[in-house]
């Protein structure tokens, strides 16, 4: 009867750290999936793994932890940010990464401060970070890039620094479009009522309005710019001021759909037809713009694109390689529909 051969002693997590000159938790992290590691020492530890015929207890073996990215918005309540949301959502499928959608400011509501929040994000596994029209602070940029999290901004407010990844539409080129659109029917006395006044879109999109005025020769009228805040209440009250000048417009250029909405809800009100004694044009191209009566003209953005965009381009950062650019700018379409006719 043939000798019985020796069990062959398992090999353990610290004989494979030492073979690859790695420390135990990074050998650890490869086993898991973790993407927090070098290529080159992800290669190192692999190979220790398969030289020393590595098989882990499968009674202690950890779940692998999913891949994740932060995405943060002002808030949901927006035809704009379920658009956003949906883009996202596509590419984070596709890359097999889940999206945590939290509301923006994080870090003043629930951590001490802005250092404290970025290290309960790098800890909790996050690819990076996506924020959605929300307005950053330079002492939050520095948080997250000293905690190593790739940070990309949809639609900023504001940038407060040259090197922060965004991305966005052709603003200008969208605001001149619907204003050269409206002057082209005719229309003399056409009003701007924006965002925030500043806002980096809004003011794009009145810089591009400003721009058609003059290509059409037309005097700009600072009385027919109004700033609000994108949301339908003040947008019908805006309008409402307008239409009570003693010259009032003949046509508006809504900065967002929303805000269409309000402005047309206003007129309504005013005893005014849309389009006959009222065109309005919109901003963005969403749902709302099909629902409204009549239907909307509007300048299109490409939203869920906006947010497919976003989270490739922060998966490249988080992935440690170059962008040719910190700034990416999708196009923007004028779409005619029923709210705008020639001036009477």
């Amino acid at each position: 009867m043939p000798a019985e051969q020796p069990r062959r002693k398992r090999t353990t997590l610290a004989a494979v750290a030492s073979a690859a000159g790695v420390s135990l938790p990074t050998v650890s992290k490869v086993i898991n999936g973790r993407t927090d590691v070098a290529a080159e020492t992800r290669a190192r530890v692999e190979q220790a793994l398969r030289d020393h015929q590595y098989v882990p207890q499968r009674s202690r073996r950890p779940r692998p932890t999913g891949r994740t990215l932060e995405l943060l918005f002002d808030g949901l309540d927006s035809p704009y940010s379920s658009e956003i949301l949906r883009g996202v959502v596509d590419a984070s499928t596709e890359a097999g990464i889940d999206p945590v959608v939290h509301l923006f400011p994080a870090a003043g509501h629930t951590y001490a401060d802005d250092n404290e929040w970025a290290r309960r994000l790098a800890s909790s596994g996050r690819e990076g970070l996506i924020v959605v029209t929300s307005e950053l602070t330079s002492a939050q940029v520095t948080a997250l890039n000293g905690a190593g999290l790739p940070l990309v901004v949809i639609d900023p407010v504001n940038l407060p620094r040259a090197d922060v990844v965004s991305v966005g539409a052709t603003n200008w080129l969208g605001g001149l479009a619907a204003a050269e659109h409206l002057a082209g029917l005719g229309h003399r006395r056409i009003a701007y009522l924006g965002g925030p006044a500043g806002a980096s879109c809004s003011q794009a999109r009145l810089h591009g309005y400003r721009a058609a005025l003059d290509n059409a020769g037309l005097a700009a009228d600072p009385r027919l710019v109004r700033n609000g805040d994108f949301s339908y209440d003040v947008a019908r009250a805006l309008t409402a001021e307008l239409l009570a000048e003693a010259k009032p417009p003949t046509a508006i250029f809504a900065g967002n759909d929303v805000s269409a909405l309000g402005v047309i809800e206003a007129a309504r009100a005013a005893g005014l037809r849309v389009p006959g004694d009222l065109s309005v044009v919109g901003f963005d191209d969403t749902l709302l713009a099909l629902w409204s009566t009549p239907p909307l003209t509007t300048v299109r953005q490409p939203l869920r694109d906006m947010g497919r965009v976003a989270v490739r381009t922060l998966l490249r950062l988080a992935a440690g390689e170059s962008l040719e650019s910190h700034h990416v700018e999708l196009a923007t379409q004028l779409v005619v529909r029923s709210s705008t006719s020639a001036a009477g």
